[in-house]
């Protein structure tokens, strides 16, 4: 029976954002740096001292608070906003997000599922028009807990963290994939180019054929003039 690792165990107590603000590509690579001593606790911004000491408790450390060189907290949940009509549909904010939470095609409107979006910001840079803005939702208790210290541990959607770390591991999973069918294709077509043509195959079917009749006629041709034939192919 697989147990839990440490990394599990903190990666658990992370809001599953996404979003890299730790410096990390996501939530996981920094809950394992975390537990192989490479990182600090307090490098979560949208977990916030909640997060800290949750980390705090799990590790047996004293909380501290949110490193300022990784972002301050905020006092309210946000989620990506498309201004549809800006939208030029040049798709950077989709292949941005870790979540999978933008929906649209190339040279085509994109929108935001809100309710998938996770506020990781990570579609606002690539945006070449500034046509993405952030949204407050209404706060919640876990949400203000972020800004201070709370009195008692501070309730956590789990179902909503484990949500959206299911679909960044089904994202990472899907670019993995897709990497790897491209590399299949381009196999593919190395290997068709390789293949001689029709016009390539008849030629060397019609040379084949040409040296047949050459060494036939040379045979004949020796047999009439008493010579031994040819015993070589």
């Amino acid at each position: 029976m697989q147990t839990d690792t440490l990394a599990d165990r903190i990666e658990a107590e992370l809001p599953q954002t996404q979003c890299g603000q730790c410096n990390f590509p996501g939530c996981r690579p920094y809950a394992e740096a975390i537990a192989a001593g490479e990182a600090d606790i307090n490098h979560c911004p949208p977990g916030g001292y909640a997060t800290v000491q949750a980390l705090a408790r799990l590790l047996g450390r004293e909380p501290k608070p949110v490193d300022p060189s990784n972002g301050q907290p905020k006092l309210l949940a946000t989620v990506a906003w498309i201004d549809e009509e800006a939208c030029i549909g040049c798709t950077r904010c989709i292949q941005a997000c870790p979540v999978d939470a933008i929906l649209g095609a190339a040279k085509q409107m994109h929108t935001v599922i809100q309710q998938e979006c996770t506020g990781c910001e990570l579609c606002l840079p690539p945006c070449p028009v500034d046509c993405i803005h952030m949204r407050a939702v209404p706060a919640t208790e876990a949400d203000l807990a972020r800004l201070r210290p709370p009195l008692r541990p501070p309730h956590r959607d789990l179902r909503k963290a484990q949500h959206a770390r299911e679909r960044y591991e089904f994202r990472q999973f899907r670019l993995q994939r897709d990497l790897a069918e491209r590399a299949e294709q381009r196999r593919r077509k190395k290997a068709e180019l390789a293949k001689p043509t029709l016009a390539e195959r008849k030629a060397a079917i019609a040379a084949a054929i040409a040296r047949v009749k050459q060494k036939k006629l040379a045979r004949q041709a020796e047999s009439r003039d008493g010579a031994p034939a040819d015993k070589h192919p």
